[in-house]
């Protein structure tokens, strides 16, 4: 399936997850001459970077690929990670996508005089006159720079890393951060009948249902998935996390909490290499994910007043009104070993990996990509799924039937220009 050193493809797609299957699509459909890199196998990324209980956060009706569409028995139920890896299989299968697995790409670099890409792999060099770059913003784990002062003999794991409770050593569990991942690990182990520990932080959080729907038909349906990247970018120009969202039912702090999860504020430091400390604040932390679900609820609400929608009437979420379970009085220093946590697990967010980008002007300070909704400045070079690149929509499969024609007809566009 390799092309010669003089034969340039039209177009390269880098990553076999949902992102880059639904590229490939698109690009037979427009009949561009194409190839899919990947670095392992399909869905290489929801293989090995998703624990064993995981399920999508997006409802079966809305986990499908162009072309396709939900007809089993279960609309409103979150197929498994192995589920959904089949999924992609089955698609990529189905459509005869051109994907060549075990391919990773150690370089990509642009040859100006060319006016083509190259792509170095083990398998040999590719070139193309346009490039896709599918292969995640979400698949290179942040810890911050305390990490290395923990103690030595705490195991610490990234949330990529986490599998299931009984893969961990005895004893407690210090989860570190309390958006999606954060909350859902914690009450993966709390489940487990594990100990656990929870550092939370200022995280926005939304009802896992609402008046007779999903949250995610509400999402789509009133707007909410629509608004601009702009709105989320903090002051250092960091897109902000998305809220804490249970599957298949609400989490919140305080109902974490109500299983036995221990709440604490933000981890801010360790002191003389064994005490953690944490921030006061716990109790606006908690406010702040209430404040975020109300929100959510004025919105929904306003939109099915102004749609004249039969909904049902608003009923109270038993995980959103339990009373929390606080420590008193409030930890704001604790010795691990004093409480037999034995390991650390960090949910504070993720980057893309694209060090091997030699791309002038392609990525930022940080590594990471710089574009216009998904358009790279540089000619021909463009990305899939990135978290956020247009709307809040974006980064999750049910942004691929809007942006991913887009991003096709600009290459078709400059297809035909040359």
């Amino acid at each position: 399936m390799m092309t010669s050193n003089t034969d340039d493809l039209d177009a390269i797609v880098v990553g076999a997850g949902w992102a880059g299957l639904g590229m490939s699509y698109y690009l037979a459909q427009a009949g561009l001459r194409h190839r899919v890199l990947e670095r392992r196998r399909i869905g290489e990324t929801w293989r090995s970077q998703r624990w064993d209980a995981f399920r999508m956060n997006t409802p079966n009706w809305g986990t499908v690929m162009p072309g396709d569409r939900y007809d089993g028995l279960d609309p409103d139920g979150f197929m498994t990670r192995d589920e959904f890896v089949t999924l992609l299989e089955d698609f990529a299968t189905r459509n005869r996508l051109p994907v060549e697995t075990n391919t990773p790409v150690s370089e990509l670099s642009l040859d100006e005089e060319r006016g083509a890409y190259r792509l170095d792999t083990p398998r040999g060099v590719l070139w193309a006159r346009n490039i896709v770059i599918a292969s995640g913003s979400l698949n290179r784990p942040r810890r911050p720079a305390m990490s290395r002062e923990l103690p030595s003999h705490l195991l610490q794991l990234d949330a990529c890393d986490y599998r299931n409770p009984g893969a961990l050593s005895a004893g407690a569990v210090l989860v570190v951060g309390s958006a999606q991942c954060g909350g859902q690990i914690a009450e993966d182990l709390a489940q487990a009948g594990r100990p656990v520990f929870l550092a939370t932080g200022r995280v926005g959080r939304m009802p896992r249902r609402y008046r007779g729907r999903d949250i995610v038909f509400w999402l789509r349906n009133s707007g909410l998935f629509d608004v601009p990247r702009k709105d989320f970018l903090d002051p250092s120009g960091r897109i902000m996390g998305r809220p804490l969202l249970g599957v298949g039912h609400t989490v919140s702090l305080q109902s974490l909490s109500a299983q036995g999860v221990v709440l604490l504020g933000r981890l801010t430091g360790v002191e003389n290499g064994e005490r953690l400390s944490f921030a006061a604040g716990l109790e606006e932390n908690i406010r702040f994910g209430d404040e975020s679900s109300a929100q959510f609820k004025r919105h929904i609400d306003d939109y099915i007043v102004r749609a004249a929608i039969d909904a049902p009437a608003a009923e109270d979420d038993p995980d959103e009104i339990i009373t929390p379970r606080l420590p008193d009085p409030p930890i704001r220093s604790l010795d691990p070993a004093e409480h037999s946590i034995s390991t650390v697990i960090w949910c504070t967010g993720f980057d893309g990996d694209f060090g091997w980008m030699r791309v002038p002007g392609a990525l930022d300070a940080r590594g990471q990509p710089v574009h216009e909704e998904g358009i790279s400045i540089q000619p021909g070079l463009c990305f899939a799924g990135m978290d956020f690149a247009v709307t809040r929509k974006s980064g999750t499969l049910l942004s691929l039937a809007e942006e991913g024609p887009r991003l096709i007809n600009h290459l078709v566009e400059r297809h035909a220009k040359n």
